[in-house]
């Protein structure tokens, strides 16, 4: 290995040339092996000196992004490795006494450079605001900055800025420097803003950037996406400056920053679900090297660790170094270098001579050493070795990329890995890559031995397996270790009344004034509070976002202003929306809140869980499942969650306590906090168990009136009826009519309609009239608690929701919305199509779909675009199948927790007793494909000239077969696009079936190819027919339109439909080109 710096440099004639700076590295500059200590560290100052320090700017301390006079833009990500660099140098040179002043020089470039990004970020103050309140590509904070001045260079419509990979990457250097002894941050200013930027951060798995690579999109139009790189550093980031203290040693409480933990979790889950992925258009990407590995660890699975590295090696590892990513157009000959976005179909113009990173194989040495795997240290080391150069000096010089020149793209194109590349050290990328240069100087200090992977990370982001036990960390023990915690539960009863009546079936519990002076808040008390963590009116920083606690902030114990604080979990709150009327519902979301902190929970006390009991859960036929719950609790295990259940004051010594002292800072100005109040009610009252049938007949959820014909009576007559009937779902169909013809605002015999729909909303909730409570909860407009964090669940599982009514136009929704938007498009798409009360049924669906695809995501397998409409379809198939020759239930007059149910029914695999029609109704609902059904698409459309067509939808060869690669996510979208135009889930799934005989088809004759486009719509119809003749033939059946029995029949067997999807493959196939070749024994002549 070709060794690094200024190796006992030979003597250089100092001569001005043109073109190429680099010479081969000359092996006999090889360094002594008695060298002694100080003579190494010499030589590497010399070369981090001269190839990255002597361009550290001396006003800012950031670092250009090339090393020509004539560059004056400083990229934040490359400054913080140049950082690094001097920072792991002056950890070695803390190892001997007489250091001539370099520890100090070193330690203090760094500083100088990670304070200079500071001021660059700090001036942008009024961006962090902005962002915070709505992530958008417009109002972030700037990653390339003026390199002697810190002003901003680019605007946003000229450069692509959001790149939370490096804020993130910024925070992660801060904490690591600052634990190593480097005084960093000064003041109170300083503290506020880099608690803003973890508020920023804290949100990644919901914002889509530009990532690492600036572009977004592989297909460089301008499109952001979620990057599992961006999201991995974040939670990396949020994990390392957790409980740090931002003044090192010499802080105080005030300088530490809190870090949303369930936020953290929220990453934490995001990252798994997307790796091995980059994004939906990167299938793998370089950009995971730092994220999976030095300097961010962010992986806590060696699995999924060793999976996504695997497949970045599979896929981009060359001679030269790393590709960054398939089809990258990046500094080829074949990149039109005036335009900066490509055009469509451009991307083939680029496979196979995408350039190739040296810095790459660094990478790879780095994570060698930290893992100690010597042999990959030494396989990376030998393939580096040819590629470094030397500068005139005699130091080892890093090429940016190698790139095939434009003579030999072709030749390269026709035989991969034929030709040989050059190094960008022409000229046009300036003299030194110093991103590569500052990796290059970490990677040769560790494998020297001069510096031990913990000088570089001191918070221990990288734990060896075996001592995952023994490192004590923040909160996070890295590593799936399994976890048997046991959740302390206090139980508080809302009044002395209860506590008396529960007393009796031998629950004991604790009101509210029983464990004062503990007090008992409501988490968005607890939100109110934090809204004063980090506020600055000098900087105009507002503090933490409105956003609610989750349930791991809700386990442990504040201190606030002198006081003991304790928050009940969330799922206690009294919600406006219906759901909390469903006490089965309630209890569901306990079990799921215990098995969430049994799963996340990696801090060191014990999480205190308050069940919070109210006299409302215990009415009528509430009671016994909340009794069988409690009576869960006090034996110890719910769910398969250990509990242990006890006074308050008891449990509080072993729980995690967290001091709130930012408060103290603006303590004239914090407003009045109210804590949970015991109800008070008369003395010696009882608690009256009211008896109620378990839900409403199906009678008494039906209007007594015909809708139709009150649809055209006058309104006074409406009116009149609306107050002289008694029946609810009467009085909201009425309600309904009103509010679509008068509007809200309309005034009933001096009653606002929109407040007598509330009250038959309260009273419908209560005598579980769960149709009309659907149809009240729509004409007000209702939105449910977490629509949004559901959404973004579902999405960051790689998967696309649409909402709307089934069979009408729908909404499809890729990225996280805001919840007032989600609002808007579910009451524009759903109502408006008769679908009233749709809009909030579809509501619960997600609710429940967030939940389960979190939890159990191989239900959604083969489901890649989740159709809401098209799954309340499948339900209702389900309940049509249950009903048999009876009518089938109506789904809005089930409770949302049989909703629920009926969810997780219809979503597992399906029952052989099944009939195929019925499984194809319910598999084509749910939009359900096989194992690789997309990569089949894509052989198919590699042999289909014109592309494939169905229902009017049209998926053409090409720009697709160009802009895309097989295995990208974008592209099975894009097919999943094609199909959306199907009307009958059955008919769906026969085309879905029709795709994999024509890819087996085509698999077993390679010599044939479709001479046309292939119609999807017209092989169905020929195999129908062909099924037709069979069956008045063998059966006597008369021919008939409906394809009901096609659909009944199964796709194997003797006439099985895919026999006649076969056939009529074939005949089309035999119409089009045959490819012969010589060999072949058809072949004539």
């Amino acid at each position: 290995m070709a060794s690094s710096a200024a190796e006992v440099a030979q003597p250089h004639r100092k001569v001005h040339r043109f073109g190429s700076i680099y010479e081969p590295l000359k092996l006999s500059i090889l360094q002594r092996e008695d060298e002694p200590l100080w003579e190494k560290l010499d030589r590497y100052y010399n070369a981090i000196k001269t190839t990255i320090l002597n361009y550290q700017s001396p006003t800012t301390g950031l670092f250009p992004v090339k090393t020509c006079t004539t560059c004056k833009e400083a990229k934040v990500r490359d400054s913080l490795y140049c950082a690094a660099s001097a920072w792991a140098l002056a950890m070695a040179y803390r190892r001997i006494d007489d250091d001539l002043g370099r520890t100090h020089e070193l330690e203090h470039s760094a500083i100088k450079c990670m304070r200079g990004i500071l001021y660059c970020y700090m001036r942008q103050a009024h961006k962090v605001e902005e962002f915070k309140q709505d992530p958008s590509p417009m109002k972030c904070l700037h990653s390339v900055f003026h390199v002697d001045t810190g002003d901003e260079v680019q605007a946003y419509e000229d450069y692509h800025h959001l790149q939370i990979d490096a804020v993130s990457l910024f925070l992660l250097y801060l904490v690591e420097m600052i634990c190593s002894g480097l005084q960093i941050i000064y003041n109170t200013d300083e503290v506020s803003f880099i608690q803003n930027l973890v508020f920023c951060v804290e949100r990644a798995y919901r914002v889509p950037d530009y990532g690492m690579w600036e572009r977004g999109s592989k297909y460089n139009n301008g499109s952001t996406e979620l990057h599992s790189s961006s999201v991995g550093l974040a939670k990396a980031a949020l994990e390392a400056i957790n409980g740090f203290n931002l003044f090192g040693n010499q802080g105080c409480s005030w300088s530490v920053i809190f870090v949303d933990l369930d936020a953290h979790n929220r990453n934490r889950q995001t990252l798994c679900s997307l790796l091995p992925r980059e994004s939906r258009s990167h299938n793998t990407d370089a950009a995971l090297l730092p994220t999976i590995s030095y300097p961010a660890f962010a992986v806590d699975d060696d699995a999924l660790y060793s999976q996504t590295l695997d497949k970045i090696v599979r896929k981009l590892r060359g001679k030269y170094g790393f590709k960054r990513f398939l089809r990258d157009g990046y500094r080829t000959a074949n990149e039109d270098k005036n335009r900066r976005y490509y055009k469509p179909a451009e991307m083939k113009l680029f496979d196979g001579i995408e350039c190739e990173f040296p810095m790459f194989f660094i990478y790879m040495m780095i994570d060698g050493v930290f893992r100690g795997n010597q042999a990959q240290v030494k396989e990376y080391q030998d393939l580096l070795q040819p590629i470094i150069f030397q500068s005139y000096e005699g130091h080892a010089i890093i090429p940016k990329y190698y790139y095939v020149p434009a003579d030999f793209v072709e030749a390269e194109q026709n035989k991969r890995g034929t030709q040989k590349r050059f190094p960008s050290n022409s000229g046009r990328d300036g003299k030194v890559f110093l991103w590569g240069q500052a990796l290059y100087n970490i990677a040769k200090l560790l494998v020297d031995e001069l510096i031990s992977p913990k000088d570089i990370d001191p918070i221990h982001r990288y734990v060896p397996r075996q001592d995952q036990r023994n490192v004590s960390m923040r909160y996070s023990n890295q590593g799936p270790i399994e976890n048997d915690v046991v959740i302390h539960v206090a139980l508080i009863a809302e009044s002395q009344r209860l506590q008396v009546f529960l007393n009796t079936y031998g629950i004991q519990t604790q009101t509210p004034q029983q464990v004062e002076p503990i007090q008992i808040w409501p988490q968005k008390e607890l939100v109110k509070a934090y809204r004063f963590l980090a506020i600055n009116k000098k900087l105009g920083l507002s503090g933490r976002p409105e956003r609610p606690v989750g349930c791991i902030g809700t386990c442990k114990i504040y201190r606030i202003l002198g006081k003991t604080v304790v928050c009940y979990p969330i799922v206690f709150d009294l919600s406006d929306f219906y759901l909390s009327q469903d006490v089965m519902l309630l209890i569901d979301d306990i079990k799921n809140a215990l098995q969430f902190i049994k799963q996340c929970w990696k801090m060191q006390g014990r999480p205190l869980f308050l069940v919070l009991i109210r006299e409302d859960n215990i009415k009528g036929s509430r009671f016994n499942p909340v009794l069988d719950m409690l009576a869960s609790f006090k034996k110890g295990n719910i769910g398969g969650v250990k509990v242990h259940v006890d006074r308050l004051q008891t449990l509080i010594s072993g729980a995690v306590v967290e001091q709130l002292d930012f408060l103290r800072v603006n303590e004239a100005e914090i407003p009045e906090f109210k804590s949970f109040e015991e109800l008070e009610l008369p003395k010696h009252s009882k608690v009256k168990r009211q008896t109620s049938t378990p839900n409403a007949s199906d009678l008494e959820q039906q209007p007594e009136i015909s809708v139709e014909e009150w649809l055209h009576k006058p309104t006074y007559e409406i009116i009149q009826k609306f107050h002289d009937t008694d029946c609810l779902a009467s009085q909201a169909q009425l309600a309904s009519i009103l509010v679509r013809r008068e509007g809200p605002d309309f005034l009933a015999k001096d009653e606002n309609m929109m407040d007598e729909l509330e009250r038959i909303y309260r009273r419908a909730g209560s005598r579980k009239l769960w149709s009309v409570v659907r149809l009240a909860a729509c004409l007000l407009t209702k939105l449910v608690d977490s629509l949004a964090p559901s959404i973004t669940s579902v999405l960051v599982h790689g998967k696309q929701v649409t909402l709307g009514v089934f069979g009408h136009e729908e909404e499809v929704i890729s990225n996280p919305l805001s919840p007032g938007v989600i609002q808007g498009i579910i009451y524009s798409k759903c109502s408006p199509q008769g679908g009233e009360r749709e809009a909030v049924l579809q509501q619960e669906l997600v609710i429940h779909i967030g939940w389960i695809i979190s939890n159990n995501p191989e239900l959604f397998s083969g489901m890649l675009k989740i159709r809401v409409g098209w799954i309340v379809q499948a339900m209702k198939h389900e309940l049509e199948i249950r009903a048999g020759d009876m009518p089938p239930q109506d789904i809005y007059q089930l409770s949302p927790s049989d909703i629920k149910q009926l969810l997780l029914d219809v979503l597992q695999p399906q029952h052989t007793g099944r009939s195929w029609l019925n499984r194809r109704q319910i598999n084509g609902s749910l939009n359900r494909t096989p194992l690789g059904f997309y990569d089949r698409v894509w052989q198919i459309l590699e042999r289909t000239p014109n592309g494939i067509k169905v229902a009017g939808a049209h998926l053409p060869q090409q720009p697709t077969l160009s802009d895309m690669t097989m295995y990208e996510m974008n592209f099975s979208l894009l097919v999943e696009d094609m199909l959306k135009n199907i009307v009958l889930p059955e008919y769906r799934q026969i085309i879905v079936e029709l795709l994999m005989v024509v890819s087996i088809v085509l698999e077993r004759n390679p010599e044939l190819e479709f001479g046309d486009k292939v119609e999807l719509d017209s092989l169905v119809k020929a195999a129908f027919n062909d099924f037709q003749k069979d069956r008045s033939h063998f059966e006597g059946m008369e021919k008939q339109d409906d394809m009901e029995a096609f659909y009944n029949t199964p796709p194997v067997g003797v006439r099985g439909t895919s026999s006649y999807l076969t056939k009529a493959v074939m005949i089309q196939l035999l119409q089009g080109d045959l490819k012969l070749c010589k060999d072949d024994p058809c072949s004539v002549s």
